[in-house]
């Protein structure tokens, strides 16, 4: 009798026993998800063809990943629930960005602002961020050489003979961008961008300088299960990159290391490529008010500049070098550390703290035909935000006030190039450059439907270079320049039509000081007279995001003056001055469409997308000397771009992206004289994604260039003795492996 009644209280505990049933099913088409990955604590199921997995307990944290959606976690008590998981490419009303320190659905943002996601990177060859940029419409990277990046948001790329300028970028919050306005985005590598928001246009109202927007870029660990990873990629040209990645989880927080090896030969004579960067980052929940954030970035970086071609050069042999550049190993080699602390603090459910400083270190090292270049820098910075939601007079009312500020102090020197080596010092600074700005928004909801945005910074940038030795005689000591705080407003209005569709207005100033290079030149002058661009854009946009389409339209007026614009003397420095104004005209376009989604379908997803781009960018009242451009395109932008995707992806996880970009042609220089000529790039992608239990695995193949084009993807502007032209890969091969374990 005993036996039976212990029996029946297991019959009965196995009863009363909490469980919990979920059902994933797609949040478009309804459709359940076989073969999910959902974790508890420790232990990981799949769902079944019903897309239906249970767990014992309650009060679980389950997470959800399945590839092509996005993971998804949230805590469940005992019972039966449906879970939606949502596909990574899906309607803007469901696509939430932090632009302008604002965190809002995107059709309730009042500025151009475009995401670049994870499944953006993974359709091209992973090995740079040029490919998935730049199917965007108004945004472009260049680049003139491996490794050597030229960013340009609607056509700021003007001043940039080499690196990124007029665009402010931030990095885990972190800003990323120097203090003297220069970018070294090629020290990251892919594998520490997650995802980017890129917003166009003037935007010093919450980032500071840079007339061409600001791009914020993130890497924030996956941390809602332990992971390792790694990835091998092959291709032409000697290409290798080796990933190894690790995530854990500690308490409600966790880690995430990573460390990439990428190399390669070059598809020219002397452009090598060796980057080695490991990143470490942290995140902690202290308590539900309190999390901390850091990160460690160290990057050494290595790549040999092979240097522009003239016409005739570039017609015999596009691979060559440019004679000298071998001789005097023209290169870049850097290496830099990168730690940031960030904070935030939640006094309550209506006011928080965001609170991010960062400290740096630089050894560059540059060997050029004309000179040899050393720089040993120090920097350190912070930005904070601090965010109050209220009413005023029963309207919801946001308001942002916060401050940045950088510092970074360079020992540079500049040496004759003696067959690659350094020689007699030419001449010797300590520079030191700073800039900073405080920063209000308020934003008001007049209506349901009318939000009123009024931001406002107030700006101040200086520079103190203390020339120690001058071999050509030319003036010592201390020499500042200190720009007048300039006042940057910005005006937007964000009108919801109706739940998947709204209409934007804005009126931004931006500005933009001159970079400590094009201050202080490769020959030794210094041109201390040289002034801050300054910008007003206004703009209007119409956004529409429904289940399977996607549209958004964009018109924009700039009027630039004090135009910074490039010349090359007769020894093939690059120089700088203002040059009158310029007007710039554009539209953006972008469209998608989800031909077909089906979960449950031997084609689940079937999309087609198109950006278009038009500039039309002109000069006014720019003379040199007895030469008129007024009138004139503006050198290095393209009228016209257009990038068309189709996208497939299959029940037994065949994939295939492909991608045709249209290029205008280009002038390249002011006088409008010589140009690139138009030309269709077009890449392809295809693979094999599967998971194994708690193995991940995709195996992939594509081609860049199919079409083998003949192209620049970066030009050198107004160059002299006719040496336009960089060329870029021809046809290339590439084809990798991915493995992931969750345990």
């Amino acid at each position: 009798m005993k036996k039976v009644i212990t029996f029946l209280f297991f019959l009965i505990s196995l009863g009363l026993q909490a469980q919990i049933q979920l059902k994933i099913t797609d949040q478009i088409t309804g459709l359940p998800l076989e073969n999910v990955r959902v974790k508890a604590d420790k232990t990981i199921l799949r769902t079944n063809a019903s897309g239906i997995v249970a767990f014992s307990g309650e009060n679980l944290k389950i997470t959800f990943a399945l590839e092509g959606y996005e993971t998804l976690e949230k805590t469940f008590s005992s019972g039966e629930f449906e879970v939606q998981l949502i596909p990574t490419v899906l309607n803007l009303s469901a696509v939430t960005v932090t632009a302008f320190e604002s965190e809002r659905p995107l059709l309730e943002q009042s500025a151009a602002v475009v995401t670049v996601s994870e499944r953006d990177f993974s359709r091209f060859n992973e090995i740079s961020p040029v490919n998935a940029f730049n199917q965007k419409a108004g945004v472009r990277i260049e680049e003139r050489a491996p490794a050597s990046y030229r960013v340009s948001i609607r056509g700021s790329s003007l001043r940039s003979p080499f690196g990124v300028r007029n665009v402010k970028v931030y990095w885990n919050e972190v800003p990323f961008t120097s203090p003297d306005g220069t970018t070294a985005l090629n020290l990251l590598d892919l594998s520490n961008i997650r995802t980017s928001e890129i917003v166009k246009g003037p935007s010093g109202s919450i980032y500071g300088a840079g007339n061409g927007g600001a791009i914020s870029l993130f890497s924030q660990p996956n941390l809602s299960e332990n992971r390792i990873s790694t990835d091998f990629l092959a291709g032409d040209f000697g290409l290798s990159r080796f990933r190894l990645g690790l995530s854990q989880q500690v308490g409600n927080g966790g880690i995430e290391a990573s460390y990439v090896s990428q190399k390669s030969d070059g598809y020219r004579e002397h452009s090598a490529v060796d980057r080695q960067v490991f990143q470490l980052g942290g995140y902690f929940h202290v308590s539900e008010k309190q999390e901390i954030r850091t990160q460690l970035l160290i990057s050494d970086l290595d790549y040999q500049i092979p240097g522009a071609l003239n016409a005739d050069q570039l017609a015999a042999n596009p691979r060559q070098a440019r004679p000298g550049s071998i001789n005097q190993n023209s290169s870049i080699s850097q290496q830099s550390v990168l730690l940031s602390l960030g904070h935030l603090y939640r006094f309550s459910e209506k006011t928080s703290n965001n609170t991010t400083v960062y400290l740096n270190t630089n050894n560059f090292e540059n060997p050029f035909i004309l000179d040899y270049k050393k720089e040993l820098g120090f920097g350190y910075g912070a930005r904070t935000k601090f965010t109050h939601e209220t009413k005023l007079g029963g309207k919801e009312l946001r308001l942002i006030a916060g401050a940045e500020f950088q510092n970074a102090i360079t020992d540079a020197q500049n040496f004759g190039n003696r067959a690659g080596k350094a020689d007699t010092v030419r001449f010797a600074d300590k520079l030191r450059t700073y800039q900073g700005f405080f920063f209000q928004q308020a934003e008001l909801n007049l209506t349901e439907k009318l939000l009123v945005t009024l931001g406002l910074s107030e700006n101040f940038s200086g520079y103190e270079i203390d020339r120690q030795i001058d071999a050509a005689g030319g003036r010592t000591g201390l020499q500042t320049r200190t720009f007048d705080p300039i006042v940057v407003p910005r005006v937007a209005l964000n009108y919801r039509l109706n739940p998947f569709s709204s209409f934007y207005g804005s009126i931004s100033s931006g500005f933009s000081p001159p970079t400590i290079d094009e201050v202080r030149t490769n020959e030794g002058s210094l041109n201390l007279d040289l002034e801050a661009e300054k910008g007003v854009n206004y703009e209007i946009g119409y956004r529409l995001g429904k289940e399977k389409f996607n549209l958004e339209l964009i018109a924009y007026y700039l009027k630039l003056d004090e135009t910074i614009t490039t010349f090359t003397n007769a020894n093939g420095v690059v120089l700088f001055r203002n040059a009158g104004s310029t007007d710039q005209k554009g539209i953006e376009a972008s469209l998608d469409y989800a031909i077909l989604r089906n979960a449950s379908g031997f084609i689940k997803d079937f999309l087609v997308g198109t950006a278009y781009t038009g500039q039309f960018f002109t000069f006014i009242d720019y003379k040199k000397q007895t030469n008129d451009f007024s009138g004139n395109d503006l050198t290095g932008v393209p009228p016209h771009n257009v990038v068309s995707r189709l996208d497939i992806r299959t029940r037994p996880g065949i994939y295939l992206n492909f991608t045709h970009q249209f290029t205008e042609k280009i002038p390249l220089n002011d006088a409008n004289t010589v140009f690139q000529e138009s030309y269709d790039l077009v890449n392809l992608r295809a693979g094999w994604v599967k998971s194994l239990g708690n193995f991940d695995l995709e195996l992939f193949a594509g081609v860049d260039n199919l079409l083998d084009e003949s192209y620049s993807l970066g030009n050198d502007l107004n160059a002299f003795g006719g040496r336009f032209y960089q060329p870029a890969p021809s046809r290339n091969w590439y084809g990798g492996v991915k493995i992931g374990l969750n345990y």
